[in-house]
């Protein structure tokens, strides 16, 4: 009988066999709405908010391993460990609020893309944001889930669309390294809040685990719970694959604010509110080529996130309902499940078509998940901390305290906003 933790012997996956969940997660974590609000970071305040994004970096990572954690040990979704271990009311409060934040976030990045895609291609851009609602929508019901997620992960590829714009924009290197040094400029406390929301997002909580689930399923892997003897090689890869997947978030949004700095700062690029602006501001200043990437970015990121954004909400939903759920599920054998993604994007794109204007909203959406985070966080840290959830598994140590640091970190940046 194996008694304590199991020791977490740290082997050398190659990046293919471990990258996984962690990758598309982090990824996404730079969709429309995140670039909208490095953006205007960038163009506001230059490189003086660079600090945040390297800041929460470690935090996120650890909880975003957290996450994966608690699925890979039990064998189910956050959802479902929730409403097994906490107050009904409450599950269903987090529920919804990340429902509702989610939906708001597709109309936020459904708008973007059309306006992105308008500005290449000179189409309507209606026409284009019925266009990519109903392909993303598509891929997610009709294909299954082991061919759609090498598709999000080719998708990925579409971030350093933004590492060859820091290229084209001659970032000076000396104010990019002193803005990684924490400042807080007048007047900025509302942004640092919805960098770390864009960045700490709960979707992302969701996504990960739901995912963790699936390939657990898909390669018939025993909950660690269950079968712990397989443990220090499956930690060694959650550890990794959300080690590497945040950590190319992280280069990606400092190169969206480093380029925005460079160019828009004190041009009167800082009244930029989307995403979209953002790309149409870089062409007179930083050229086509600068313009096309940023815009054709905005899109890649776009189609990457709306699937991760409808599918952690119907993940979640079902979840707590106790639905079927899975993206390896054909839609009869889910139909709660592809219901509550037909909906948030549906929802979605009607707001957007209805005039609301979503493409506004971008910015405070990342502050609103800011806010929403806290509350979902605790919850969650809570499960895994808790033997009776996770066994020997239970957070401690260094993961714990980053853990709990995450939560702070979010607590006190959304008090920071409220008291500015």
């Amino acid at each position: 009988m194996i008694s304590g933790r199991p020791k977490r012997r740290w082997h050398t996956p190659t990046y293919l066999s471990a990258v996984g969940p962690g990758l598309v997660t982090g990824a996404a974590d730079d969709d429309p709405s995140g670039i909208a609000t490095y953006a205007q970071a960038g163009a506001t305040y230059g490189y003086a908010l660079l600090w945040p994004v390297v800041l929460a970096w470690p935090f996120l990572t650890a909880f975003q391993f957290t996450c994966a954690e608690i699925a890979r040990v039990t064998g189910k979704g956050l959802a479902a460990n929730l409403t097994a271990h906490l107050p009904r009311p409450a599950v269903w409060g987090v529920v919804m609020l990340l429902l509702g934040a989610n939906i708001f976030n597709i109309a936020s990045d459904i708008a973007a893309m059309g306006e992105a895609a308008r500005l290449v291609t000179g189409w309507n851009r209606q026409a284009l944001m019925v266009g990519f609602a109903l392909f993303s929508l598509g891929l997610q019901v009709f294909v299954p889930y082991h061919r759609y997620v090498g598709l999000l992960k080719w998708l990925t590829v579409s971030l350093f669309a933004y590492v060859g714009v820091v290229l084209v924009a001659g970032v000076p290197w000396t104010a990019f390294l002193a803005g990684l040094w924490p400042s807080l400029p007048v007047g900025s406390a509302t942004t640092v809040v919805a960098i770390l929301g864009t960045t700490i997002s709960p979707y992302l909580f969701f996504w990960q685990s739901a995912q963790e689930v699936e390939e657990m399923q898909l390669h018939r892997r025993v909950p660690l719970f269950q079968r712990p003897r397989g443990a220090a090689h499956e930690l060694t890869r959650l550890a990794f694959d959300s080690g590497a997947g945040f950590l190319v978030t992280m280069v990606i949004s400092l190169c969206i604010i480093a380029a925005t700095a460079a160019t828009l700062h004190g041009t009167g690029g800082a009244t930029i509110t989307t995403a979209a602006e953002a790309a149409a501001a870089l062409r007179p200043v930083a050229g086509d080529f600068a313009f096309a990437l940023f815009a054709l970015g905005i899109i890649g990121t776009g189609l990457l996130a709306v699937p991760v954004l409808a599918g952690s909400a119907a993940y979640a939903l079902s979840e707590a309902m106790g639905w079927r759920a899975g993206l390896e599920l054909k839609p009869r054998e889910a139909a709660g499940f592809y219901g509550v993604i037909a909906l948030s994007v549906v929802v979605a794109l009607a707001i957007d078509l209805a005039g609301i204007d979503a493409m506004q909203a971008l910015f405070w959406t990342a502050v609103i998940n800011g806010l929403v985070a806290v509350p979902v966080m605790v919850a969650i840290m809570a499960l895994a901390s808790r033997r009776a959830v996770m066994g020997r598994f239970r957070v401690r140590s260094a993961q714990g305290l980053l853990g709990w640091g995450a939560v702070l970190l979010m607590a006190g940046a959304a008090a920071a906003m409220m008291l500015a």
